[in-house]
């Protein structure tokens, strides 16, 4: 009766702070079930199509139809004859701007056999004014709206961790406010992430709140444990304490967090990226049976943290697949081709992979490392699955020098190396989006290809293409024309701009109608407005019929392009933005 009435006093703390962050995560729950209920229209307009249930989430191998091309309305000229494969550049250093105006049917016209998407605006395209604010970067890559939400989140934190309580005085409750955290940096962090799913958006776009969400976890372990130690030290029960199983299993977690921030600092991910995933996995696994041996009764938020890690990589697991794939060298690009025609279905289009190259010329654990590629050509087609692999470190150099050293192959005298891969994915991409209905410009060729079967409202593509040196326009003028010539419906306009001073650029005859080659670096503003005034303007064939709802603009770059096109498309003024029904940006 003694010993209870003793433990009483120690448990109700533990009773009071484990009811608080309980009730703190509730919050952040309702908090993203709110951003899940702005993203629902667009959920429910993607998902009405069966199409799209079939899209995006598995990769697959399917036998393609031979469909001829719908015929062109008078007022349109046919395509003339060639080969309609073609590739989208995509690579780190290969700057685009892809801009459409996207068109819909009027309510009163009728268009026989034609089956277009629905459109729902965006939110950003509704209150545009309020997202021009949210959109203003504050840093590279780093927008207002990214810090309002770490701000929110931040401040959640600190009133669990400071209501009624002292840090020195009541260490427990920063405890709990460390342990009630893990499942929510443990979602943030998995591939498939299904806060991600609901919110409509890829877990590359929720990976800054995953890292801040980390810092504020090992921020807090670490008060929770230097407020025992100050305790212990001043009680001179140090000694005492420090032997106890269940303090021990509690230096364990702590080091084990401290280690996972110190491995994730940018010198690591870097430089020694093997070092950061590696240690990251293994440390995050022993955290938590580490966790429950220090605290059993945190069990729940455990379980719930294993629950999230085993669900995605069980899913990973699912999406994994492995194919022979033939490699080849586009030297004037310096980069790596890789194809694998036997898959050919499954993706969207600006979505990326995963991807292990299972040979020992990849060096002793190059095999091993997994990168992502956004791939560059759209499901269903007979090339399958194309990425472009851009030569820019150690990985990507043995990859490429792989390449360069195969010759003609056996396989129907094919030229390149033939190689086993590992293709994880697909992952990211326009979440709810509909390329056919507003789509970034990553999907040039899905959006053309959709546009051929009548299942598309694009009327305008403009696509810009920013490179270092002219010579990389000439490997691709077959593809980029085979693009032009898709262009059955809606006209595509493709720019090139060169940065660098060129002795012998392609001549203008060199160039098919459509494709340009200009010197200096593209003026974004001046592109937007003259697809806003195209966009308001045009209209011919079928496509007159359609009303205006809008541009969208793609971006895929580095992060300072991002900000540069966020920053002109917050000047546009208000009476054209309304005119062309709105401006979204989706950017890659």
């Amino acid at each position: 009766m003694e010993a209870t009435t003793q433990s009483a006093p120690d448990s109700y703390p533990a009773v009071k702070s484990f009811q608080l962050v309980f009730h703190l995560n509730f919050f952040l729950l309702a908090l993203a079930g709110v951003f899940a209920l702005f993203a629902l229209p667009r959920a429910i307009a993607r998902f009405s199509r069966a199409a799209e249930w079939r899209h995006g989430y598995i990769l697959r191998a399917i036998p393609l139809e031979r469909r001829a091309p719908r015929p062109a309305m008078r007022s349109i000229q046919s395509p003339p004859s060639g080969s309609l494969a073609a590739d989208n550049v995509t690579s780190d250093e290969s700057h685009t701007l892809h801009s459409e105006a996207h068109l819909i049917r009027h309510p009163a016209a009728k268009v026989e056999g034609w089956s277009l998407p629905p459109h729902v605006r965006a939110w950003s395209s509704r209150v545009p004014t309020f997202a021009n604010i949210l959109r203003y970067r504050l840093d590279a890559g780093f927008s207002l709206g990214q810090a309002l939400v770490l701000v929110i989140y931040s401040a959640a934190l600190v009133y669990g961790g400071f209501l009624n309580s002292n840090p020195f005085a009541d260490p427990l409750r920063t405890g709990f406010v460390a342990m009630s955290q893990t499942p929510v940096v443990y979602l943030l962090g998995t591939k498939n992430n299904l806060l991600g799913i609901f919110v409509g958006v890829g877990y590359e776009k929720l990976n800054y709140i995953h890292r801040y969400a980390g810092i504020l976890l090992v921020i807090a372990s670490n008060a929770h444990s230097l407020g025992y130690i100050y305790l212990w030290a001043i009680t001179q029960t140090f000694s005492t304490n420090i032997r106890e199983p269940a303090h021990i299993w509690a230096f364990v977690a702590l080091i084990t967090v401290d280690l996972i921030y110190l491995f994730s600092i940018p010198f690591f991910r870097r430089r020694a990226y093997n070092v950061f995933y590696c240690s990251h996995v293994a440390l995050f696994i022993l955290f938590l049976p580490a966790l429950h041996a220090h605290q059993p009764g945190v069990w729940p938020y455990v379980i719930a943290a294993a629950g999230i890690i085993s669900l995605d990589y069980l899913i990973r697991f699912m999406k994994t697949r492995m194919y022979n794939a033939r490699i080849r060298p586009i030297p004037d690009l310096m980069l790596t081709r890789i194809e694998i025609p036997q898959l050919n279905a499954g993706w969207r289009a600006g979505q990326h992979v995963r991807l292990r190259v299972l040979s020992s010329a990849m060096g002793w654990f190059g095999w091993a490392e997994s990168h992502p590629f956004t791939i560059a050509t759209a499901a269903k087609t007979p090339e399958g699955m194309v990425l472009l692999c851009k030569k820019t470190g150690g990985w990507t150099g043995r990859l490429y020098e792989m390449a360069k050293v195969a010759g003609y192959g056996t396989d129907e005298g094919a030229f390149g190396r033939t190689v086993q891969v590992m293709i994880e994915g697909p992952y990211g991409g326009p979440g709810h989006c509909v390329f056919a209905s507003y789509s970034a410009a990553q999907s040039v060729q899905d959006i053309l290809q959709r546009d051929s079967e009548g299942a598309s409202r694009v009327k305008i593509i403009e696509v810009i293409w920013s490179v270092q040196d002219s010579a990389s326009l000439t490997p691709l003028v077959p593809q980029l024309v085979a693009l032009i010539q898709q262009s059955i419906y809606a006209p595509l306009k493709i720019s090139v701009h060169y940065t660098r001073a060129s002795t012998n650029p392609p001549g203008k005859n060199f160039l098919p109608p459509g494709l340009t080659l200009t010197a200096g670096r593209p003026k974004f503003a001046k592109v937007l407005d003259a697809v806003i005034s195209r966009a308001v303007s045009y209209g011919s064939g079928v496509k007159a019929s359609m009303a205006i709802t809008g541009v969208i603009v793609g971006v895929c770059g580095p992060t300072g392009l991002g900000d540069d096109v966020a920053q002109v498309i917050s000047q546009v003024d208000d009476g054209r933005r309304w005119a062309v029904g709105g401006i979204e940006m989706h950017e890659e």
